[in-house]
């Protein structure tokens, strides 16, 4: 459904009461009673879920699966696939100079691409109440998976052309699949970029930013936004750069200081975050994760512009008690 996302931002900026924004999309396997491995599987299987955790959570949006392995298979990658976990890349495809430019650009809906963008175009129809964003991995994040993530920094430094000519390669792929999404009537991305997050300011200003802003300016429009999401640790020292991609708001992880990275946010732009997905939504208690909750909105709500969020995606074995958790603790916070 299409919805002027500009004034949505607008209004939840305005707005005394926010809705939480968490990116939760696996824990839907619960809900169906099924394995990570069929919800990746089938378009069907992915929208049901994505209906089935919007009826059941107030969000502010409804955000699709976070899989930051699909784009990666489409370009040749071997992935790791599990029944109870999300898939995960193995080793690299891309080691020399020769192998960036042997990189062959895979067409928009190889691999399981197709199947992502055919499940956002079915949630679509079935979500009308609220937005559908559609989970893609950021340009360097996948340049480095194609790289091998452990090998991505040094080879910034010993071979930076090298680099380039992948990150060129793959944020071309992206724009073309970002456009794919935006031809289902979804209302924007959550672009994920949070390798970046460990390079120095200088390097993701060089290696990162500009490919981002590429995307950002071939599909971003008022109705049709990028949310940049980036949960490394170096986000706060890198924020000019991050800021400079011109991304429509912004979401960061819990290994920042939410507080302090407010202070770096313009007053008219949304910045989301941070409560530790893993450690509390996953691992903690419904006691132990509303006082996470309740700190991190503590903090950060005297912002207009902060909203309150997971610092990442919500892991699929994820109690469903735990999840209501953080709602709740949302709702008694704006209740007071």
């Amino acid at each position: 459904m299409q919805r002027n996302m500009k004034k949505w931002l607008d209004e939840m900026l305005n707005a005394p009461v926010k809705k939480a924004m968490p990116v939760l999309s696996f824990p839907a396997v619960q809900l169906m009673g099924i394995t990570v491995r069929e919800l990746i599987s089938s378009s069907d299987v992915q929208s049901k879920g994505m209906k089935l955790v919007a009826d059941r959570v107030a969000s502010a949006a409804s955000v699709s699966l976070m899989d930051l392995s699909v784009e990666a298979e489409s370009f040749g990658s071997e992935i790791r696939f599990s029944d109870d976990e999300v898939p995960t890349v193995i080793g690299s495809i891309v080691s020399s100079e020769e192998d960036a430019n042997a990189l062959k650009i895979p067409e928009v809906g190889s691999g399981r691409t197709g199947i992502y963008i055919e499940a956002v175009e079915k949630a679509v129809k079935m979500i009308e109440d609220r937005p559908v964003l559609a989970g893609v991995i950021g340009p360097f994040s996948l340049a480095g998976r194609l790289m091998d993530v452990t090998e991505a920094m040094i080879y910034c430094y010993e071979e930076p052309d090298m680099v380039h000519t992948i990150l060129d390669k793959v944020t071309t792929f992206l724009t073309e699949y970002c456009k794919a999404y935006k031809a289902t009537g979804a209302n924007g991305i959550v672009m994920a970029e949070p390798l970046s997050g460990l390079l120095s300011p200088a390097l993701a200003e060089e290696f990162s930013g500009p490919y981002v802003k590429r995307i950002v300016d071939a599909v971003q429009d008022d109705n049709f936004i990028i949310i940049y999401h980036n949960c490394g640790n170096g986000t706060i020292k890198m924020i000019d750069s991050i800021l400079a991609t011109g991304s429509a708001a912004y979401h960061f992880g819990n290994a920042i200081d939410m507080e302090e990275m407010m202070t770096h946010i313009p007053a008219d732009t949304i910045a989301m975050g941070n409560v530790d997905p893993a450690g509390q939504i996953k691992n903690g208690t419904v006691e132990s994760i509303r006082n996470a909750t309740l700190s991190v909105m503590e903090a950060c709500c005297k912002y207009p512009n902060f909203v309150i969020s997971s610092g990442c995606d919500i892991p699929p074995t994820s109690k469903w008690e735990n999840i209501d958790a953080f709602f709740e603790a949302v709702d008694s916070f704006y209740s007071r």
